[in-house]
């Protein structure tokens, strides 16, 4: 089948999807903002405004909890009322201990997202099969593509790009999008059709996030940045910060708290992600966020 046909194909089927996926979701809004439900843009997806990442040091920090205080650890956060999980296949174990650790909750009741490394020769279907099934998962809420850093990342990944959309068309992933390292990957996301959720790297003062080279350890373009997010989220994609600790490197709680700020006053997302090793951060997290909304 041709590629635009087939795209025209899976357009069609997939809004009736992800409604059905969707509508029976049983939604109740938090007293504490920071895990209040939101909509992400116009994906149709629902997620607590602060997120549970998994990938602190490339799921390093979470790795070495070990599967039970890793497990503790989430259903504190469930517990807290973070109902929004996050990994990424380059994240290594971390897709089966986060299986193990929501083992026996309602599957209704909180979201899941992965991140799919876009290799040449690897099939879509089958690598998200793999992990759902090692995340214990019938269905991801959203799959990104991981780590997008070329200008051409829109034309390199159109075989992702159509894998996602028939993910959702069997009802294996709800909504889709990608994740942004480098401003060339990042000046491509405005304007983009097939995106409904973005992934940004974003904090106050530019620590890890994106410069002309993607893999700097230079401060990024916090000006040029904050005008694409801005723009990406006016056009109605969900837009979910990382990133907010500067990969670890803030280690002042002030510095905690004006990258929250800046995330949700100035750059508009709509939720954060955050990796925890301990429940003093995840209590920290949540009023940082109640702080910053204010």
């Amino acid at each position: 089948m041709p590629a635009l046909s087939r795209r025209d194909f899976l357009r069609a089927g997939l809004s009736a999807g992800a409604l059905g996926m969707t509508s029976s979701f049983p939604l109740t809004a938090a007293k504490d903002a920071a895990t209040e439900w939101v909509t992400l843009g116009k994906s149709g997806v629902s997620v607590t405004r602060l997120a549970f990442g998994t990938g602190s040091n490339g799921g390093r920090v979470q790795r070495q909890l070990g599967q039970e205080e890793f497990t503790r650890l989430v259903r504190y956060a469930y517990d807290r009322g973070i109902r929004f999980f996050e990994t990424a296949e380059s994240y290594r174990e971390m897709h089966q201990m986060l299986g193990i650790a929501l083992k026996g909750i309602p599957r209704d009741t909180y979201r899941l997202m992965t991140k799919v490394t876009t290799r040449q020769g690897t099939d879509p279907q089958a690598k998200i099969d793999e992990l759902r099934k090692l995340s214990n998962t019938e269905y991801f809420d959203i799959a990104l593509l991981h780590w997008q850093h070329t200008a051409t990342w829109p034309q390199d990944t159109v075989r992702w790009q159509d894998g996602l959309q028939e993910a959702e068309v069997r009802k294996a992933v709800i909504a889709h999008g990608a994740s942004v390292h480098g401003l060339p990957a990042l000046r491509r996301f405005p304007g983009n059709q097939w995106l409904q959720v973005a992934l940004f790297r974003t904090n106050h003062n530019g620590t890890r996030m994106d410069a002309e080279d993607y893999n700097t350890n230079g401060p990024g373009d916090v000006k040029e940045v904050l005008s694409h997010v801005t723009q990406v989220a006016k056009e109605g994609i969900g837009v979910i910060g990382m990133k907010l600790i500067g990969e670890g490197a803030f280690t002042s709680r002030e510095d905690r708290q004006k990258a929250m700020r800046f995330a949700f006053r100035r750059a508009g997302v709509q939720s954060v992600t955050v990796g925890y090793k301990n429940t003093a951060e995840i209590d920290e997290a949540i009023e940082n966020l109640n702080l910053a909304l204010a």
